[in-house]
């Protein structure tokens, strides 16, 4: 499993794990990513059919929400009640910062949950 994690955070092929999913090379890039069409290693096509990543939203929603709860955990000590309207400009703000990285985390694990699928 922490292997699998590794080569999803290195955004690599899910098959061979040697070809990169994405055409720069860090999770952490800042705009829309633009993905391989196929592994340059062994062929395996990412996206399978067409609407392929409409799954993806899914995940990135699931990202959104688990980060947003963490973050309003880690702020709530900081306000004087557990509801302080002060706290969603921040909550906000930092998931605005993570968008990036949470589409392109999104379809990696998308990628990786169906990857004997179709292959």
């Amino acid at each position: 499993m922490s292997h699998t994690l590794f080569h999803i955070l290195k955004a690599e092929c899910p098959n061979c794990h040697k070809g990169k999913i994405f055409d720069k090379q860090s999770i952490l890039t800042i705009g829309f990513p633009k993905m391989n069409k196929q592994c340059d290693h062994c062929h395996t096509q990412f996206n399978k059919e067409p609407g392929y990543f409409f799954g993806a939203m899914y995940v990135n929603y699931m990202l959104n929400v688990a980060q947003g709860i963490l973050i309003y955990f880690l702020i709530r000590p900081f306000f004087d009640g557990p509801f302080d309207l002060r706290m969603f400009p921040i909550i906000a703000g930092f998931l605005i910062l993570f968008t990036f990285f949470n589409i392109r985390l999104s379809r990696l694990l998308w990628i990786y949950i169906f990857k004997n699928y179709a292959n």
